[in-house]
């Protein structure tokens, strides 16, 4: 073996070439130790992200017109949380807190800033996360787990630092870039760091609002993406059926543009869609809004039932921890057609927010809080809803905490600021006591807010010349964030803005003042 690598390696010092072997030795009998040694209480772990899906967007948390039976199923085989936000009001730095288990206070991605404002040499992506950060897929790789994400990454183009392959991953499969992403037939996706030809022409998001007729087909391409990337998702599933395995699949319903297969839309009623979207408000027009957007949860739902399917087929539902959440709340109001919001969505007809304040893009409760259902057999129990106040950050120790990971394990980072709600997850109620919920974000005008007990203080407009008052909320009583009580309590007040400086580091990329 080595005379015919001493041949195919002209002019490599043989020194080099006997590193390589023992190196690629001591790296497999690693792997198969770490497969020998692992625990088999622990669980595979298998994280669904939504795009954008509102509050009140599922059956199991309301919903009356949006069809979602598999999420109301695992709902009913597991866990519901009433009060779980997600790491931001957008994107990117939610996924962010989410891989991190860092509030937007002390992550290094705080907004969608693409990543060639800093490194032109990239096309496409967004600003990319460092090397020295650890993601809960690192943690979980080195603790034996295979890694593999399937959908929207957001947090670093392919070749990055913040490249999924460099931050965890072993598989990914997916779009990179969050605006690539609001395609639903682009002309490829990543396969690690390989492009991979989905359609010869790719169907672009966003077209200027034409005249004369919308025609749904108009839109639509050969190949729809979220059916390639689920196709991944479970042969990912069979491929590591034998050995433990962190799946995440972040899906990109149902964030616009809205051109799902046209064949889906027959599934709503016409009565519906008495207007027709014409693109005034971005993205791409659409005849039936109403029932592209319902179709696109419906397809959010069909994928979520698809990865429970291969879970079953393989002898596997037992074993695994499901999540499923959404990255931010429902999509935010546009400038130019009232009756819509951006894309052509419409969260009032479906009572996206369920009387939550704000949307998309907002720190107020309809812009972060999120559904969440997490089912475990045997372990969380079965019907059981969840009132505890949780959020993103929560995750990385929490899933650490699944895995049998300890904080004294050498990969484990310092200063996470989630605290783990592994107990609540298993029936314990509430947790005794949590540390304040920080969001930090510099986007859509500049907003701050904090979350300690059932109070939330929330700051507006601060990245303009006329910031708004400072707002104090008592969740408990006033979800909808209606009655102001910073007149009446100014010392919550001043406990609130204590914590957010204690709580904010400086970032040069994303500051924020307050």
């Amino acid at each position: 073996m080595l005379d015919g690598m001493r041949e195919k390696s002209i002019g490599l010092p043989a020194t080099l070439i006997y590193v390589a072997i023992l190196w690629t030795l001591y790296s497999v009998g690693i792997c198969r130790a770490n497969q020998e040694s692992f625990d088999e209480t622990r669980p595979n772990i298998v994280f669904i992200l939504a795009d954008d899906l509102g509050w009140g967007e599922l059956g199991c948390y309301g919903q009356t017109k949006l069809q979602t039976p598999n999420l109301d199923r695992l709902a009913s085989q597991g866990m519901r949380f009433t009060q779980h936000c997600s790491g931001a009001p957008v994107c990117a730095p939610s996924r962010c807190v989410l891989m991190t288990g860092k509030h937007l206070g002390h992550a290094q991605i705080r907004g969608n800033r693409q990543a060639k404002l800093s490194f032109p040499e990239f096309s496409e992506g967004q600003h990319p996360i460092r090397d020295e950060v650890i993601t809960i897929a690192e943690v979980l790789g080195k603790a034996g787990y295979a890694t593999g994400a399937f959908g929207k990454w957001g947090l670093g183009p392919v070749g990055s630092t913040g490249d999924p392959n460099r931050q965890g991953f072993d598989k990914f499969f997916g779009y990179n870039c969050q605006a690539v992403a609001h395609s639903y037939y682009p002309e490829f996706l990543w396969d690690n760091s390989k492009q991979v030809r989905l359609n010869e022409k790719g169907t672009s998001g966003h077209r200027k609002p034409p005249e004369g007729p919308i025609v749904a087909s108009d839109w639509v391409g050969q190949n729809y993406a979220p059916y390639r990337m689920i196709q991944q998702a479970e042969a990912f599933i069979e491929a590591n059926a034998k050995r433990p395995f962190f799946l995440y699949v972040p899906c990109i319903e149902p964030h616009v543009a809205m051109h799902p297969p046209v064949e889906t839309l027959d599934r709503f009623p016409k009565e519906w869609d008495q207007q027709e979207y014409r693109g005034g408000n971005g993205y791409l027009p659409h005849p039936r809004p109403r029932a592209a957007y319902a179709a696109m949860i419906y397809d959010l739902d069909r994928h979520v039932g698809r990865i429970l399917d291969a879970l079953d087929k393989h002898g596997l539902t037992d074993k695994t921890l499901v999540v499923f959440s959404s990255d931010n709340g429902a999509t935010h109001a546009g400038n130019n057609e009232p009756d819509f919001h951006v894309g052509g969505a419409d969260p009032k007809f479906f009572s996206s927010t369920a009387n939550l304040r704000g949307f998309k893009g907002s720190v107020y409760e309809g812009g972060i809080r999120v559904p969440m259902i997490a089912r475990y057999p045997g372990v969380i129990p079965a019907g059981q809803v969840a009132t505890t106040p949780s959020y993103f950050a929560d995750w990385f120790p929490t899933l650490c905490d699944a895995a049998k990971i300890s904080k004294q394990d050498v990969s484990y980072p310092e200063n996470i600021d989630g605290v783990s709600i592994w107990s609540v997850l298993q029936g314990a109620g509430t947790l005794d006591k949590r540390p304040a919920m920080v969001w930090v974000f510099p986007e859509y005008s500049g907003q701050v807010a904090v979350r300690w007990g059932d109070y939330k203080l929330v700051r507006r407009g601060l990245a303009t010349k006329k910031p708004s008052d400072w707002e104090l909320y008592d969740l408990s009583k006033d979800p909808s964030e209606s009655i102001d009580l910073s007149v009446q309590f100014p010392e919550l007040v001043e406990q609130g803005q204590a914590i957010l400086r204690e709580q904010t580091d400086e970032n040069e990329l994303f500051p924020v003042s307050f």
